[in-house]
């Protein structure tokens, strides 16, 4: 695989290729849409994402307003990847706008 496909994050690697994510080695069992989910938000490492953008480019347009969608899909995927530290959550939410990756994180 090329670099550009394997991206890392903390101890998190994101391999666009297989649609693998890893924490610590481990393979996560994630859905597709945590997948894309996670993907975007590393990609974004820093920014806010709206629940809006977030549903536009993961969702598409079907779901517009259904933003309850992206909130369930974020919890499941903070449960696959959390560590026991609750403190220092690896996705934040920012009340009323969205969520963005913490980029404390970095190792």
């Amino acid at each position: 695989a090329s670099v550009e496909q394997v991206i890392t994050y903390s101890d998190i690697t994101i391999d666009k290729n297989k649609y693998e994510v890893r924490k610590n080695g481990e393979k996560l069992a994630l859905t597709l849409k945590e997948f894309e989910l996670l993907k975007m938000l590393v990609e974004n490492k820093g920014r806010v994402l709206t629940r809006d953008s977030l549903l536009d480019k993961i969702w598409g347009y079907d779901y517009a307003g259904e933003t309850r969608t992206v909130d369930v899909h974020i919890r499941h995927l903070r449960q696959k990847i959390q560590d026991e530290d609750m403190n220092n959550p690896m996705i934040e939410t920012i009340r009323g706008v969205g969520y963005r990756i913490n980029d404390e994180g970095e190792k």
